[in-house]
C-alpha cells in the first residue's frame, strides 16, 4: 500500500461552556485539524488532531510542518507495514498530535483498502467500559451545573479538575459528592499540589470520597512522586508523566503510579496498545483518555478502552460539550458505553458545517 495523498482540514466547534485547568489553562471551542490520507488504490482514512499548544507546545501551523516533512517520507515505504509507518514517525521526535492523527488516519486507511472494520482490528478484552467526564475549575455552582449537564446525558464518573487552593477545592469535592452520590468522583490536580503536603491533601479528599488522583505533584518531582505512591493514600493516576512508551518505561522502572492514562490523541493506535500491554504486564491498571476530542476522535480513542488492561473509566465524554460533530457517538447508558454501538463514523456534509 503507498501513500496517494495527505492533507490537513482544519475545524472549529464552540463548546456550550468553557473548560479551565491547570494555571491559566482554558479552552472554549474544539480547535482542532482532521489529518486525511488516501492510498493509491483509492482508501481513506481519518484522524483528529488535538492541537494543544500549552501542553504538547504544537500549533496548527507546526502541524502542518511536521506533515510537509513527513509526507515524502512515507511516500518511501510500503505504509501497510505499522512498522515501517512507526520508523519513520520516530524520525521526527516531539510533534505528539501531529504524529498520533497521521498514524490513526493511516490505520484507518489499511482497514478500508483490506475491506475490514477498523474495530475488528483492535483487540477487545470486554464488552462494556465506564465512561467519565472532565469537570473543570470553577466555583460550586459551575462544578455542580458541569457535573449536571453530563449526569443527564448517562454519566456516572466525573474527573474534577481542582486548582490547589485547598478549602475550595474540598468545598467542590464535597458538593459533587453529596450532589450525586450515585457517581464515582475523582480529580486532576495537574502537578497543583506541594510534596510536603500532597499525602494530607489526598487523605482528606479520600475522607471525601475521592477514588483516585491523577497527576498530583509536579513531573519533575520524581523521587516525590514515587514516595507518595508508596504512601498508598489513593491511587495515582500517570498523564503527563507517560506521554510515550519511553515516557512510561521510566516511570515504571521508579514505581511511581497505580493507574496509566493512556490518550491515543498523543499516541496513536500501535503505541497505545503497546503502552497498554506494558502496563498490563507491569501489573497496573489504565484507562484511556480523549484529551477533549470531538465525538469523532473519541469514537476513535474508545476504541481501545476495551482493551483488557483498561480496568478503569475512560474520559470518552468530553464531547457532550461541543455544539456540534461530524461523526456518530454511542449513547451513554447509566455510565456505561456499550462495544456494539461504537461505529468509525464520518459526515462530509456535517464537517462542511465547521471547516476553516
Amino acid at each position: 500500500m503507498r501513500l496517494r495523498e495527505l492533507r490537513l482540514r482544519p475545524f472549529r466547534i464552540p463548546l456550550a461552556a468553557e473548560l479551565r485547568w491547570g494555571a491559566g489553562k482554558r479552552m472554549d471551542a474544539l480547535e482542532h485539524a482532521l489529518v486525511e490520507v488516501t492510498l493509491e488504490g483509492g482508501a481513506v482514512g481519518r484522524g483528529e488532531v488535538t492541537v494543544r499548544p500549552t501542553i504538547y507546545g504544537e500549533t496548527l501551523g507546526s502541524v502542518r510542518a511536521a506533515l510537509e516533512w513527513l509526507e515524502p517520507r512515507l511516500r518511501e515505504v510500503d505504509v501497510s507495514s505499522a512498522e515501517a509507518v512507526r520508523r519513520v514517525l520516530a524520525r521526527l521526535p516531539g510533534n505528539l498530535a501531529a504524529k498520533a492523527g497521521l498514524e490513526m488516519a493511516l490505520f484507518e486507511a489499511r482497514a478500508a483498502a483490506l475491506g475490514r472494520d477498523p474495530l475488528d482490528l483492535l483487540p477487545a478484552g470486554r464488552e462494556r467500559v465506564r465512561v467519565s467526564f472532565i469537570v473543570g475549575q470553577g466555583d460550586v455552582e459551575a462544578t455542580l451545573a458541569s457535573a449536571g449537564f453530563a449526569h443527564a446525558r448517562g454519566v456516572r464518573v466525573f474527573k474534577l479538575k481542582t486548582s490547589g487552593r485547598a478549602a475550595e477545592d474540598e468545598a467542590r469535592i464535597r458538593a459533587l459528592v453529596e450532589a450525586f452520590p450515585d457517581a464515582e468522583v475523582y480529580v486532576d490536580a495537574n502537578e497543583t499540589l506541594a510534596p510536603r503536603a500532597a499525602a494530607e491533601v489526598l487523605e482528606r479528599w479520600r475522607a471525601l470520597g475521592v477514588t483516585m488522583v491523577e497527576e498530583p505533584l509536579p513531573v519533575e518531582r520524581v523521587r516525590a512522586r514515587a514516595a507518595l505512591r508508596r504512601r498508598g493514600v489513593l491511587p495515582l493516576i500517570a498523564d503527563d508523566a507517560a506521554f510515550t512508551l519511553r515516557d512510561l518505561e521510566r516511570e515504571l522502572e521508579l514505581d511511581t503510579f497505580d493507574v496509566l492514562n493512556v490518550k491515543p490523541a498523543r499516541s496513536g493506535f500501535g503505541p497505545s496498545l503497546e503502552m497498554l500491554d506494558r502496563a498490563r504486564a507491569a501489573g497496573k491498571e489504565a484507562m484511556i483518555g480523549s484529551q477533549a476530542m470531538s465525538g469523532f476522535g473519541a469514537a476513535r480513542a474508545a476504541a481501545l478502552a476495551f482493551h483488557a488492561a483498561v480496568t478503569r473509566p475512560s474520559e470518552l465524554a468530553f464531547h457532550l460539550l461541543a455544539t456540534g460533530g461530524f461523526a456518530p457517538f454511542p449513547p451513554i447508558r447509566e455510565g456505561w458505553l456499550e462495544r456494539r454501538d461504537l461505529a468509525f463514523g464520518f459526515s462530509e456534509t456535517a464537517f462542511a458545517r465547521w471547516a476553516l
